[in-house]
C-alpha cells in the first residue's frame, strides 16, 4: 500500500512540474496558445441620471 501512495505522490509532483514547465516554457515554443484575443468590441452604454 505504501508503494501505491508512493507512486502517486511522484505522479503529481511530475505533473505539477511538467504543469509549471508549461506555464513558463509554453509560450516560447507555442505563442497562439498564449496570445490574448484582438479583437475591438464597442458596445453602447446608457448612463440613468437621477
Amino acid at each position: 500500500m505504501w508503494r501505491l501512495i508512493k507512486a502517486l505522490l511522484l505522479l503529481l509532483l511530475i505533473g505539477g512540474l511538467a504543469l509549471i514547465a508549461y506555464a513558463y516554457i509554453g509560450p516560447l515554443f507555442f505563442p497562439d496558445d498564449f496570445a490574448a484575443p484582438t479583437q475591438e468590441v464597442i458596445q453602447p452604454v446608457t448612463l440613468e441620471t437621477n
